[in-house]
């Protein structure tokens, strides 16, 4: 019984931990496309994201993912649109990993 508790216990472990950084990284992905979409809609009709520095800060406020996000606003052909890039740090014993996100959204 002891041994294959042994055996099996760092492929469980291992388990839950991918599970983990799965669904955090699906969420942190989730919410940059939340809220680049929600800021170019306020930098093209709102008043309070009339500036492009002001789309950023709300973009920020809209954020809930891992780690902190770049955003930069501004007006191109498709309207006013919105980007954001943030890389989700990954690290285990041995090893780590970065995953970069990124995210477009543009509201005529």
């Amino acid at each position: 019984m002891a041994a294959e508790f042994a055996v099996l216990f760092p492929a469980l472990v291992g388990t839950l931990l991918g599970i983990i950084w799965a669904s955090l990284l699906a969420y942190s992905a989730a919410s940059l496309h939340y809220a680049v979409e929600g800021a170019a809609r306020c930098y093209s009709v709102e008043s309070r994201c009339a500036s492009a520095s002001a789309a950023q800060s709300y973009a920020q406020s809209r954020y809930y993912g891992a780690n902190v996000p770049t955003f930069t606003a501004s007006t191109s052909s498709c309207g006013h649109q919105v980007s954001a890039t943030v890389n989700v740090a990954f690290s285990l014993a041995l090893a780590s990993w970065k995953v970069p996100l990124s995210a477009t959204a543009c509201f005529p």
